[in-house]
């Protein structure tokens, strides 16, 4: 069971992450797309969007400099243990609780706004409660946890194992003694890439780069050219 959850399990989830996007991106490349539902309903959109996007963007760079930045670059940089642990603490947590409201007011939006609940579809859901599982476990992790048992050291074990995993090379053993609700939060997170392009999160991979440098559109006054009798 260990090597097939921090072996098998994380191979198997990002295969069919990519596979599935780019099956969609070539057969379905109309459905690519986050399916905006603004024009049904813009006041709590605005809110929960906001609140989740930028919370998302402060939790995934909290989890790149704990992952994958090795603890001896911190060591290095004379950064203690004690000052790491305390900053994850309160601006993890602080990033972890406005995503988590972002995403309960969007599941709120999509579940009680009758116009936005019946233009839905089930992957909709799947999504948006994947989401807050994930994000709610982390949450529980940084700011239960830590502050009752104490701070986990996970630079010393998820973060090696993470950074194996990138290099195809991972040993589970370094998983033994992690945390149970940690554990739980890993692997939901793995289920969410795994179900990542059957949804709208596909659209996290749409960055419109060539959009700076498009050619500039011209507009005429149809006015002007009446006036003018052209």
């Amino acid at each position: 069971m260990s090597q097939f959850l921090w072996v098998v399990f994380p191979y198997l989830t990002l295969s069919v992450m990519i596979i599935g996007m780019l099956y969609r991106f070539v057969y379905n490349p109309r459905g690519w797309g986050s399916k905006s539902s603004e024009i049904l309903e813009k006041k709590w959109l605005r809110w929960g969007s906001l609140m989740f996007h930028w919370g998302i963007l402060c939790v995934i760079a909290g989890h790149v400099m704990g992952l994958l930045i090795p603890i001896s670059v911190y060591k290095a940089l004379g950064v203690s243990t004690e000052f790491y642990h305390t900053n994850a603490d309160i601006f993890g947590g602080l990033a972890g609780l406005v995503t988590t409201a972002g995403i309960v007011i969007l599941l709120a939006r999509r579940t009680f706004n009758a116009r936005v609940r019946k233009n839905s579809s089930a992957s909709d859901f799947v999504a948006l409660v994947l989401l807050l599982i994930v994000v709610g476990l982390g949450v529980l992790v940084t700011v239960g946890y830590n502050n009752i048992y104490g701070p986990y050291e996970y630079r010393l074990s998820v973060g090696p194992w993470v950074r194996q995993l990138i290099v195809l090379h991972p040993n589970a053993s370094l998983m033994k003694d992690v945390p149970m609700l940690l554990k739980i939060h890993i692997v939901s997170s793995f289920a969410l890439f795994a179900v990542w392009p059957f949804t709208r999160l596909v659209h996290v991979f749409s960055v419109p780069i060539g959009y700076p440098f498009r050619a500039p559109m011209q507009y005429r006054s149809r006015v002007r050219y009446r006036e003018d009798g052209k």
